[in-house]
């Protein structure tokens, strides 16, 4: 559950306690961080602030303390928003991106300013299902895993008064027919992460240094599979699939948190004993802080904080990643949208989570290997197939209230039984084979697919061809295209493997002839 509270910013300080228990989303931003767009649970979208050069959409330039309907929005299912220097985006659930800003700046829709949401016209027929915003240009991720760029057109082909004059074009990036997965802006650069952990970087057409204007593939050591990447004003941050941290660009103000260079042309990775695993990192385009979540929700900040410099990552008291740049960015703008979560909202899983192993509660107790889980045969009975079958009468468990199971790990079938109750695996990466054969083998089509993805994000050159074995043994067509599509990018290292060579032959000649079908060995 969120723990991030909007006192926290000075903003929402003259709403009426009535109206922030309606709040289900909002942004702050701009570069005062006076500003801010809200979305509540009804569906209604507002804008309250300073309303700078009409950023809020209200249809004026007029700053109000009391949030102003936008009516464009009103209950067309606001997922997120983007914030750029001079311009707003807003993206619906249906994938329909909206956009507003200042006069003289070039719209997306249409390359001219407004003061309310219009629909970006030229991304009609495409569903968007994320978006980014620079300093002055924008990313929007479609279903299909394409990136679409709205960016200055090159200086170097058109000469224009001044810079408001410059075009604004909308394409679709040519990222080698990557599959992108996540999103990322600085301030006048870009980077993506593909669905099999790569990741790509390249600037906009308003940034001076023009060489990188095409992406560029970061070389990462081998077997490293990135999650996600955030960006500041000119650094960046990757999060790999084990929890490490990865830095790259300015270190001006110590914002990636190493010793040296003030610009660190090169790849580092961030080791903090104290942090341990990272779990989620943040940054923005807007200032040089970067933030990082680790072990037990810790949150560490570094880099520019108010007037310091911190050098490296340091431990907060802070709540959540959101609270680091109200307390300590500059400006104060939140680095993504703000989702409040209410008790109402999740008592039923709070609930369930805490019956799960209740020795109170619980009419049954699951000995693992010895190891006593107490659970409750009527979750059990309402969530899977193959209990709904054993608490039968006729079957002999039905009058247990113990009963031995010795196939899977403790740690496992645990895991399996948190997910019964709360829908969600809980279980580190390196389980998840065991997992999945145990999904398998209950028949759970809904967790062997969450088996899948925990499956994908782990795959490396090293185990690609076991893993693609084992895609055969349990007949998953959508973990062997993967394995198979991974292999493909790695052909040389991978066939070098211990783990190829260990295939029966059979699995080999059925590999090699689909990869040369694919045209892995043309010349």
């Amino acid at each position: 559950m969120m723990h991030c509270d909007l006192k926290n910013w000075s903003i929402f300080d003259f709403l009426k306690s009535e109206f922030i228990s309606k709040i289900h989303m909002t942004i702050v931003f701009d570069n005062s961080g006076t500003n801010a767009l809200i979305v509540t649970k009804d569906g209604m979208v507002y804008g309250i602030g300073s309303n700078t050069d009409g950023c809020l959409g209200i249809g004026n330039t007029h700053s109000t303390l009391c949030p102003m309907i936008i009516d464009e929005l009103c209950q067309k299912g606001i997922k997120t928003f983007a914030c750029g220097k001079s311009f707003v985006l807003a993206l619906t659930d249906k994938g329909e991106v909206y956009s507003w800003g200042k006069n003289g700046w070039r719209r997306p829709h249409d390359g001219t300013s407004s003061l309310i949401p219009t629909l970006v016209s030229t991304l009609s027929g495409t569903v968007v299902i994320d978006i980014a915003c620079g300093s002055s240009h924008f990313l929007a991720l479609t279903v299909d895993g394409d990136v679409y760029t709205w960016d200055k057109q090159s200086s170097q082909q058109y000469v224009y008064r001044d810079t408001y004059d410059i075009p604004y074009t909308l394409k679709k990036m040519d990222l080698y027919n990557r599959k992108i997965a996540h999103i990322s802006c600085g301030n006048s650069f870009s980077a993506v992460v593909t669905d099999d952990g790569e990741v790509y970087r390249w600037n906009s057409n308003n940034e001076n240094d023009t060489s990188q204007s095409t992406p560029s593939k970061f070389t990462f050591p081998s077997g490293i599979l990135i999650v996600k990447v955030v960006c500041g004003f000119a650094h960046m941050l990757a999060l790999s699939y084990n929890g490490n941290l990865y830095v790259w660009g300015q270190n001006n103000c110590r914002q990636l948190g190493i010793t040296g260079h003030k610009n660190n042309g090169g790849l580092n990775k961030l080791k903090v004993q104290e942090m341990g695993r990272v779990l989620d990192i943040a940054a923005s385009y807007h200032s040089n802080i970067s933030v990082a979540m680790g072990k037990n929700n810790q949150i560490f900040v570094w880099g520019k904080c108010l007037a310091y410099c911190i050098k490296v990552p340091t431990l907060t008291r802070l709540k959540c990643l959101h609270d680091a740049f109200a307390r300590y960015a500059s400006p104060i703008a939140m680095h993504q949208p703000l989702i409040l979560n209410y008790e109402e909202e999740t008592s039923l899983i709070d609930s369930m989570k805490e019956a799960f192993d209740d020795a109170a509660t619980s009419d049954l107790i699951i000995r693992v290997h010895g190891k006593p889980i107490h659970v409750h045969k009527a979750v059990l009975k309402i969530r899977c197939h193959y209990f709904r079958t054993m608490f039968q009468e006729h079957w002999t468990e039905n009058s247990q209230s113990v009963i031995e199971h010795e196939e899977f790990s403790y740690d496992v079938y645990k895991s399996f039984l948190r997910y019964l109750y709360i829908n969600k695996v809980e279980l580190p990466p390196e389980n998840a084979l065991e997992l999945l054969n145990l999904a398998n083998a209950y028949s759970e089509s809904q967790l062997k697919r969450c088996c899948i993805e925990m499956i994908k994000r782990g795959i490396t050159v090293a185990n690609v061809a076991f893993l693609y074995n084992v895609s055969l043994k349990y007949n998953s067509k959508e973990l062997e295209d993967y394995c198979f599509k991974y292999a493909l990018n790695h052909m040389t290292e991978m066939v070098q493997t211990a783990n190829f060579s260990e295939l029966e032959g059979s699995v080999i000649q059925t590999f090699i002839i689909k990869a040369a079908k694919a045209g892995a060995f043309r010349t």
